[in-house]
Formats: C-alpha cells, structure tokens, sequence
C-alpha cells in the first residue's frame, strides 16, 4: 500500500460550536462546511490548512466512537487518515501481509470510500483511514453520501 497524501485529521471535542471559537477566533481559520454525518452519530466543521482538512467534531449520541473516545481519553486527536489510490486495493494488500483492519470492505461517506485499517493500539492511539475519492461539500449544492 502506498499513502499519497494525508487528507485529513479528526480532532473529537464535546462541543463544536466552543471549539469553533479557537478555531476560527485564535487560528483565524474559515470553515469550509459544517456536516452531520448519521451513519457515524457525528457533528462536523471542516477547515482547510494548505491542502490538509482539518474537521472537529461532536458525537450526536452517546454510544458512537467520537463518544467512547471522549469518555475514556478526553478532548484531543481522534483520527489521521490518509489518501491511497484504490481502498479496495490497499485492503487487500494488508490482509495478504497479515495486517489487521478494523474494515474487511471500504464503507462510505461524503464522496469517498474509506476504511479503518489499524486498531488504534498498532499505531501509537491514532485511529488510522484510508480513503480514495474526492470530498463532496455538502454545503456547495453537491449532493452528499451520507
């Protein structure tokens, strides 16, 4: 498997809108879309660093990952996920070396198909995506996968 790029990185907090103030206020940073994604009980903003996304979010309930993250380690870096040109592919070369994935298919969301690929433990507490396809904003009239 060959990374390409990192595409983007998950901050979980409780609260978006009191993050947003850092974020926007300290940083200066605009956002550039703001999402609830269902399947993953999660609250999103997006913002841009270069070509990096960098999306804080909230879970929408208290049984989803951002949830159990918040209870057991707090406030903080949740996820790195990183670009490859094919998930499916990228998948199958991991099994085929014995690695473990959280996601034996890619699922999908918001344009892209992604998977988890490492338990957080292998890879120092960062869950770890990949993903191929491009981001649909669901804020630019484009219809979202969700």
């Amino acid at each position: 498997m060959k990374v390409k790029e990192i595409d983007h990185i998950c901050i979980a907090v409780r609260n978006v809108d009191q993050a947003r103030e850092v974020y926007e206020g300290t940083l200066g940073l605009e956002p550039a879309c703001e999402y609830v994604a269902q399947e993953e009980s999660i609250r999103v903003i997006r913002y841009y660093v270069g070509s990096v996304a960098v999306e804080i979010m909230e879970p929408t309930n208290s049984t989803c990952e951002v949830a159990r993250f918040l209870e057991n380690r707090g406030e903080g870096l949740f996820l790195m996920s990183y670009r490859v040109d094919n998930v499916e592919e990228a998948l199958e070369e991991l099994h085929l070396a014995g690695r473990k994935t959280i996601d034996r298919t890619p699922r999908c969301l918001m344009g892209n198909r992604y998977a988890f690929i490492d338990p957080p433990g292998a890879l120092h507490g960062v869950l770890t995506e990949i993903l191929d396809g491009e981001f649909i904003n669901p804020t630019a009239g484009e219809e979202p996968i969700i």
